[in-house]
């Protein structure tokens, strides 16, 4: 796993820097310095918006007597979304801002869960019940 992620760092650092040499080179280097704080600035007025509002709607289920499930997978969305707009790339803002828009977060969602029942059917997590 650690080598995956590893490789995983080092070619998205090479894509990324290949896409400011492009921008660089296309338009201004200053542009392209502007649009990487305007879509850090967005990501995070965005990250908050959506992270208050699904830690409102999480308040409701709890004080529902509901599990929030839902809301938990949105906020670890969120998060992630959150980090990778606040690394400098266009590619990790791409990401970032798909995973904090709700409709194009639910397939991220999806997988994610997925992911959890696997592990937890496969017995890599443990789930303690009363």
């Amino acid at each position: 796993m650690f080598r995956i992620l590893f490789i995983l760092i080092i070619v998205v650092s090479a894509i990324e820097i290949a896409i400011f040499v492009s921008l660089g080179n296309a338009f201004n280097v200053w542009i392209v310095l502007f649009g990487i704080i305007l879509t850090g600035l967005a990501g995070a007025f965005l990250a908050k918006q959506q992270g208050l509002g699904t830690l409102n709607r999480a308040r409701f289920e709890m004080s529902n007597s509901r599990v929030p499930t839902e809301e938990i997978f949105d906020g670890i969305a969120i998060l992630v979304g959150a980090v990778l707009l606040f690394t400098p790339g266009f590619l990790t803002d791409t990401i970032g801002f798909l995973l904090l828009i709700p409709p194009t977060r639910r397939p991220a969602k999806q997988w994610a869960k997925k992911t959890v029942q696997n592990m937890v059917k496969s017995g890599k997590i443990t789930v303690f019940r009363r």
